[in-house]
């Protein structure tokens, strides 16, 4: 793939050179015209199996979409621009694991394969590791209806990399339940296995807290989700932990575009 450097800046085509934009990097990009037609990818035989990736991948597309859905209250602020292009690679080595289906058809088995998610920061330029360093614990209710973020009293000046101009933060708790995804041959599309709780979520916060006083008492934050659902063995519910920087002016809080930061602890 080409890239512009010149002051000659245009879109579309031109002599066979497509000119473009990428979402959140900088600069012009261009490439050739060409390839195969689209009836082509979708009936030839030597497609074939480009035919199985795209099945699949819109899989991971669509199981991506609905653990982004689950946190959409929260992931504005939180996100890098190629977060969803990432979420979806690893829904996509998710799916690379189940050896129960012809390829093109394979399911996307989140609740067996948890590992992949663990870890998972939405925004990669911005990690929680590196902004908060206090210690923390963390558990779920056996049901898994609920969890609870539980960090013991500590001084904010030593273990929060804050953006200038903070004077608060708040921690959060989020929970989003995802389903396993699996082909359905009748619609020809990809559906969750427990559609009634995929996409249930739940946020919950702690109360503001000044960045320049040490933090005397522990801080609990609970998360439960919605309707006391019952989750099947085929759902699995993502617990992240965020934190928030604010800046007080009076009585009012004013959230700061950035420097906050969410990561998937765990996956239960």
């Amino acid at each position: 793939m080409a890239k512009q450097t010149g002051l000659v800046k245009y879109s579309g085509t031109m002599g066979g050179v497509r000119h473009f934009k990428i979402k959140g990097l900088q600069g012009d990009f261009a490439g050739m015209v060409g390839g195969p037609s689209g009836e082509q990818i979708n009936t030839a035989p030597e497609f074939e199996r480009t035919r199985e990736n795209m099945n699949e991948f819109g899989g991971c597309a669509t199981a991506a979409k609905s653990l982004r859905v689950g946190l959409s209250q929260i992931l504005k602020q939180m996100s890098d621009p190629q977060m969803t292009g990432r979420l979806t690679a690893v829904m996509k080595k998710i799916n690379l694991e189940d050896g129960t289906e012809a390829r093109g058809y394979r399911a996307i088995l989140i609740s067996q394969q948890r590992q992949y998610l663990k870890g998972f920061a939405f925004d990669k330029s911005v990690s929680l590791d590196g902004v908060f360093v206090a210690p923390y614990t963390f558990s779920n209710t056996v049901a898994r209806d609920a969890a609870t973020l539980t960090v013991p009293a500590f001084n904010p000046a030593n273990l929060i990399n804050a953006p200038a101009g903070a004077t608060h933060f708040r921690l959060l708790v989020a929970l989003a339940a995802v389903s396993d995804f699996a082909y359905n041959d009748t619609t020809g599309v990809y559906e969750p296995v427990d559609a009634a709780n995929n996409e249930l979520s739940a946020v919950a916060y702690s109360g503001y807290i000044d960045l320049s006083a040490p933090v005397s008492t522990s801080t609990a934050v609970t998360s439960t989700l919605p309707g006391t659902p019952t989750l099947s063995a085929d759902a699995s519910v993502v617990f992240a932990v965020g934190i928030e920087f604010y800046q007080a002016v009076g009585p009012n809080y004013y959230l700061f575009n950035s420097g906050n930061a969410l990561k998937i602890v765990d996956i239960f």
